[in-house]
């Protein structure tokens, strides 16, 4: 059945499946009643971008595979948590979906960036690609952890977004370490530095205007990435109020995480369950018709999202935010402190001012000894990803 061609009559039809109750529903950071704002919430959910198994697209690599079915999960749903980041960077936490409306120019660019072809900046191509150099081969399971240190590396190339994506390593958010890499891009060391105002440059095929502002902002807009470990082999019960406040807060990008060995992408919950959008559905590739435009129903999940209780989650999973703004990271910051003092819920990283002296540099990664056990755990995808490796550029 190919859902992605569900009308909205067929939705309201079927959305009786959504819980009855008093409890709210949050979709990241955003709050709403079942009673009263049933169609808001549809709304918002297939207004998130979906991705999706997809069969038929060009060989990864000129002679891999041309379906990601079985394996790419994980890699749609890191896909998923990033174009959220992009939606929220170009187009805005308020911006909707509407079938049949016409939409504007930058969300046809954030779709683009995501196509099945090797030149789009975040496609399964490019993934597949980049994690070759960290020892995945094509068509092999990745985790939330690898996911999130391929796709830091592929921003690097996207200065349409200029994003500054931190991975936050070892359950520590260090701000120090956040606000030099938010502020790398000022002042400008010399003129070699910051190319004219009047430069002709494209950056990348998007218009110049985009790059000339974000040299000229203080503050790269914020991806934050934590992949995080929340139990041995099934969530500790003590970490799920905390992870549903992640839910609560404006900043979310929401989770990737799943079930063992089925990726999915967490965007809310109610009551004990989590609301996702799930990857596994294999849909053809899709290519721009013969007037140019990208036919796009297909990157909608147009019926009722699926749900799960908590208790199911993996314990491995990488919780997503995004700042917009130094003030946004400022407020996200007050609210993890905030956070920490909530009765029944156990902090599920540690938020710092500066690096702890444990931390030999950045870039290394020093496990401590009680964890080894853990690590060893064949658990969600695949065993290397739970070392948590850091992928240096």
């Amino acid at each position: 059945l190919f859902l992605a061609t569900l009308t909205y009559d067929t939705l309201r039809f079927e959305y009786e499946d959504f819980p009855e109750t008093k409890e709210p529903v949050w979709i990241l950071g955003r709050k709403y009643s079942v009673f009263t704002e049933k169609e808001e919430i549809l709304l918002d959910v297939t207004s998130r971008l979906w991705f999706t198994y997809r069969k038929n697209f060009p060989a990864i690599g000129g002679t891999g595979p041309t379906s990601d079915t079985g394996w790419g999960c994980m890699l749609r749903c890191g896909q998923m948590i990033f174009a959220q980041a992009l939606v929220c960077r170009h187009l805005g936490r308020d911006w909707r979906w509407i079938k049949g409306k016409r939409q504007m120019d930058n969300y046809f660019n954030v779709l683009n960036a995501f196509i099945d072809k090797k030149d789009s900046y975040y496609s399964i191509h490019q993934i597949a690609q980049m994690g070759v150099g960290e020892g995945k081969s094509i068509g092999q399971w990745y985790g939330p952890n690898t996911v999130a240190q391929v796709l830091k590396k592929l921003a690097t190339f996207d200065t349409w977004s200029s994003l500054a994506v931190h991975i936050a390593m070892d359950n520590t958010v260090v701000m120090e370490e956040i606000r030099r890499l938010c502020q790398s891009n000022f002042p400008c060391a010399g003129a070699a530095a910051c190319p004219a105002v009047e430069s002709d440059v494209l950056y990348n095929g998007y218009p110049e205007e985009a790059g000339v502002r974000d040299r000229l902002s203080l503050w790269k807009p914020l991806v934050l990435l934590i992949p995080l470990r929340l139990g041995l082999t099934e969530i500790n019960e003590a970490y799920i109020e905390t992870l549903k406040h992640c839910f609560m807060m404006p900043q979310s990008l929401g989770v990737i995480g799943g079930k063992p060995n089925s990726a999915h992408y967490f965007i809310g919950y109610v009551g004990e369950e989590l609301i996702y959008l799930d990857p596994h559905t294999t849909q053809p590739a899709v290519e721009p018709n013969d007037s140019g435009c990208l036919p796009d129903e297909s990157f909608h999940c147009q019926h009722p999202p699926c749900r799960m209780s908590i208790a199911e989650l993996d314990p491995s999973i990488a919780v997503g935010f995004f700042c917009n703004t130094e003030e946004d990271f400022s407020d996200w910051c007050q609210q993890i402190k905030k956070l920490s003092l909530v009765r029944g819920a156990l902090p599920m990283f540690e938020l710092v001012e500066r690096q702890p002296s444990h931390f030999s540099n950045p870039d290394v990664l020093n496990l401590t000894p009680d964890s080894s056990d853990a690590d060893r755990l064949e658990r969600f995808f695949d065993s290397e990803d739970e070392d948590f490796e850091i992928l240096s550029l």
